[in-house]
Order: structure tokens, then sequence, then C-alpha cells
């Protein structure tokens, strides 16, 4: 086994990647055992040092993915979350003891309110701290401990139990602004505090834990880091609980594009940025908006007169860093009907995507298909396409035709849809065409699946665009969610929603996955 001591380079700083624990708590965002599997191998050959693949006491699901990401890793630590009791920490030692470098993380919530909960006083919490590290630390030699709400703890309290966690053989001390409250100069000034007070503080590596509730977590993240953390926590796309938690893609290029002012680096390989982001947005069900930082799709589009002009005589006037740094195709060449196999795999890596024979052929015949209905194939349809590619699912449920009519006069929808092989038919009426057209798609296939997201963006411009649209269903606490592509919003949309069906049938056999077994909040 292996520890992350006090890194040689002191410029040098640790991402840590939680979008498969803390990340995929965000309501909808479950993902399949696969799915969870791909991303961590992602996470891994991008250079991320430590990988949090999930809770392994949580559910037997995320036992067997913590396990077999554990099995999988080739460079990255991987890590595994546990409350402080003995039960939890021993089944985390056992998802992660295979790992090259396994870790175990456990917390608990040191804040007034967070002591409130377990009713422990000060002297049984500190207790307890003492009790589970040792016994965390005896199991495994990196070992990571976090005080929950470490920002909203009194001073005092949280130097005492930081110092027990040292002493009882944490590697690692994350302090997490578990509901968004900091500021960066607080967040700077709590750190500062922590390795002038603490004995033994500068013998172990400080983490920083920040969720985006005032909209501050990369900036609380870097004060933090200026102050003399060197583990940054954050996720991809800033996925996570309420408004997420520190975006990975922004820490790693703020501290690429202004190593100037902040001579700090990582190990992660930016230019697989863009690719990571894309994936993470599509199994997740949670689209980037399109003004986010780094990985959004204005990120590097200029429409001013005045920014284009700018543009094409130096790309420096208005672009800080460059679309390859993060794996972005410096250009957006139209492709067409003429286009063959060889060509859409070479714009495929130039977009970052790398596909195996039977993918590519599957994209190529989707791709043929777009362009006979549409003027220009871009960048961004042929990615929509690669996301309706990636996903595996078993087509249980099928669209073989839909007419839709509508107007002043109604919306009704006649639907021919395949069930296990056998062909069905409905037809039925709806508050518009798509109210219409699922309205079809439960009469075929009775579910009692609530719909709690339907989100429709066109993926390029022009009214032949191809219209994105996800959806995310509920049933009975199992949450899924579909997505597709197609130039007809409704057959997209139709799509989409038998997609989710088809996860919600796989869903409902692999109980081991099933959402709704014990769920825990985070460690920050």
């Amino acid at each position: 086994m292996t520890s992350n001591i006090v890194p040689a380079d002191p410029g040098r700083v640790l991402i840590f990647d939680t979008t498969l624990r803390d990340g995929e708590q965000s309501p909808g965002a479950t993902m399949s055992h696969e799915e969870k599997l791909e991303i961590a191998q992602l996470l891994d050959e991008m250079g991320v040092d430590i990988i949090e693949a999930g809770f392994p006491i949580a559910s037997e699901g995320d036992f067997r993915a913590v396990s077999e990401i554990a099995q999988l890793s080739k460079s990255a630590t991987i890590c595994g979350l546990s409350r402080a009791n003995f039960k939890d920490i021993d089944r985390c030692w056992e998802a992660v003891k295979h790992a090259k470098s396994p870790r175990i993380h456990t917390f608990i919530g040191t804040s007034p309110l967070h002591r409130a909960i377990p009713n422990l006083s000060m002297d049984e919490m500190a207790d307890r701290i003492h009790e589970t590290v040792t016994h965390a630390r005896n199991l495994c030699d990196n070992v990571q401990w976090s005080p929950m709400d470490a920002t909203r703890t009194e001073h005092d309290y949280l130097c005492r139990v930081v110092e027990i966690a040292i002493k009882a053989g944490a590697t690692t001390i994350n302090i997490p602004d578990t509901v968004g409250y900091t500021a960066p100069k607080e967040s700077a000034e709590l750190i500062r505090m922590l390795l002038e007070r603490v004995p033994g503080a500068d013998e172990i590596i400080f983490a920083t834990h920040c969720h985006n509730d005032l909209g501050m977590a990369t900036a609380n993240s870097l004060a933090a880091v200026e102050a003399g953390a060197r583990q940054v926590e954050c996720t991809i796309n800033g996925l996570g609980e309420r408004a997420g938690n520190t975006a990975l893609e922004e820490v790693v290029m703020a501290l690429k594009v202004r190593h100037d002012i902040m001579p700090y680096t990582t190990g992660v390989e930016s230019t697989k940025l863009m690719n990571i982001s894309r994936r993470v947005a599509a199994v997740s069900g949670f689209p980037v908006q399109f003004n986010k930082a780094i990985v959004g799709k204005n990120a590097f589009a200029h429409e001013s007169g005045i920014h284009q002009d700018g543009m094409l005589k130096n790309a420096e006037t208005f672009e800080i860093m460059r679309p390859e740094d993060v794996g972005l195709a410096a250009t957006n060449l139209v492709m067409g009907k003429h286009s063959g196999r060889a060509a859409l795999r070479d714009k495929l890596r130039q977009l970052g995507v790398e596909v195996g024979d039977n993918q590519l052929k599957d994209i190529f015949v989707r791709f043929k298909d777009l362009a006979d209905r549409k003027k220009e194939v871009y960048d961004d349809d042929i990615l929509a396409l690669v996301r309706v590619s990636d996903d595996a699912t078993p087509d249980s449920l099928q669209l073989k035709d839909l007419v839709v009519v509508c107007g002043t006069g109604g919306q009704s929808a006649e639907m021919t849809m395949t069930v296990d092989g056998v062909e069905k038919t409905a037809k039925t009426t709806g508050d518009g065409p798509v109210d219409a057209a699922f309205n079809a798609v439960k009469e075929i296939f009775p579910h009692d699946a609530k719909l709690e997201l339907y989100q429709v963006s066109a993926v390029t411009k022009g009214t032949d665009a191809q219209a994105t649209v996800s959806v995310r269903l509920n049933e009975e606490g199992r949450i899924v969610t579909g997505s597709n592509a197609d130039t007809d919003t409704v057959v997209a949309s139709v799509k989409a929603y038998i997609h989710a069906l088809n996860r919600l049938i796989v869903r409902r056999e692999k109980t081991g996955t099933d959402a709704r077994e014990i769920s825990y909040k985070d460690a920050g």
C-alpha cells in the first residue's frame, strides 16, 4: 500500500475527484454500474490523483462499483467514503483494499448544528474521532478525515479535533465548506490558522472541499490553495448537491492559465477535459449550461463583430486559452452527406473522441441519415450522435412509427412501438404534440414513473437544427434519465422518453443499483 504524504514539489496540487460520489448525489444524477466504471477510467486516464468512487455501505451496488473501480484503476488512488463508525469503515476497506493505492475517507459533522444530529458532546465526539480514525489507519496507511461543516465549526474545537485526527493517523485532513457558506478570504484564513495552530499540520496534506451555493466554490478552493492546501476536491462540470461542487475543469485551467500569480501545478491532462465533460453530462442527464466556464458550448464562441475582428487578427485578443488546450477542435468544419467513414473518424479524433469499429459503424449510419435531412452537419451535431450511440441499454421498447397531428383543433398522436419484439399501437390526445406522444407511450407501456424533467436544447442554429432532449423519470425512488437527438423535436422527445423507460426496466431488474436503497449525505 502507498499513501499520499506532503508532495516533494511544494507547488504540486492533488486533484481529488468526487463526481462518482458527491456528484452522483445530485437528484436525478444516478449513474449505472457500467457508466461509473467508464467515468472512473476516463478520470484515471486524465491524470486525476484520487478518485472518490462512492459510498460503499450505502448499497450493494455502490459497494460493487467501488470494488471494481479499485481493481481496474491503473494510476489513481481509489477512495471510498465512510461515516465515523467501525461498520462503515470496514465496509469501505473491503471495497478499496484491492486498489494499487487505496484510501479510506471517514467523516463526522463537527459544527454545533451537526454535533446535535448524533447528540454527542464535544468530548464524546473527540473520542469517536480518535477511535474511528485509529481503526481506519490500522486497516489502511492512507486515511483522509473530514470535519463536516468545518467552515461553521468553532475554531478552537476545529483545531482540537484536527489534531486528534492527525495523531490518530490521518494523512489528509479535508476542510469542507459543506453548505457553500464561506468566502475566499475566510477560506484562506481557515487553512492558515490550522497550519499555524495545529501540531503536526506540516506533516500531512490539507484539502479543501467547497460547495457552490453562493457561486464561490472555485474561488474558495483557489484561495485555500494559496494559503497552503495541497488537495482540491472537485467534480466534473461542478456536478453535485444543490448548486454543485468546485468544478474540476475550472481549477485545472485557472492554475494553468494564471500560473504567473498562482505557481501551482496539477497532473491533469487538460486536453481531455472536454471529452469527459460531455460524457458526464450525458450519463448524468445534467446538460452543461452554454456559458459554463471552460467546457460550455459558448466558452470559445464569438458573435460580436468587434470580437470576431479581433479573433481574426490575433486569437489572444479575446481568448486567454486555446480551445485545443481543453480538447476542443480549433475549427468547426462542416461535414456533409458526401463525407466518408474515414473523414468521420478523423473528425471524431479532432473532437477528442475515440470509438471502436462497431460504434463508428453505428454513428456513421446515424450521420448519413442526419446529413440527408440537414443542410450542414456541424461538430456539435456529430457529438450529439456520439452521445446517443454511447448508451448500451437494451432496447426492450422501440419506436417504430409516429404520426402527430397538431393545430388549433387539438393535438393527437398515433404511435406504433415494439415491446419485447411485439408491435403495439395506440392513438391518444394531449395538451400539445409531445404530451400526446408521451400519452401514447404510456398507453402502450403502462407505468407509474413520474416525469420530473423535460428539457430541450438546440444543438446548432437554424430551423433544421438537431434538438437534444433530456428526460428524468422517478418510479418509487428509482431515478433514471434518458436523452436523444433528432431534427424532429417530437421524435427526439419520444426516443428520450423511451430511452429512460428502457433504463428503468434495467434498474428494476438490478436491485443492487436500486435508488430506493439507503442514501447518505456527503462529507462536504
